[in-house]
């Protein structure tokens, strides 16, 4: 599994850097992301759901930063109108 270390990176960047990182996966591959406690582990993990991602595990490491699963979705299909 390939891992991103983004402590010390700010939002919205290190939400950016995930994304782009996740979207060359193929669907239902995995990355592991570490991030930091306070702004990043609250804003990250949602932004990512809401792109259609799925956050499979997420732990806190007694280092103080937060290791995260996250699993890419299927691209979303366009529905016929």
């Amino acid at each position: 599994m390939t891992r991103l270390d983004l402590r010390g990176v700010p939002c919205p960047l290190n939400f950016v850097r995930t994304k782009l990182q996740v979207e060359q996966l193929a669907p239902g591959d995995c990355l592991e992301v570490w991030l930091d406690a306070g702004e990043p582990i609250q804003q990250v993990p949602p932004s990512l759901e809401m792109a259609g991602h799925h956050l499979r595990q997420m732990t806190e490491q007694p280092e103080g930063y937060f290791a995260l699963v996250v699993e890419r979705g299927h691209p979303p299909t366009e529905s016929a109108s």
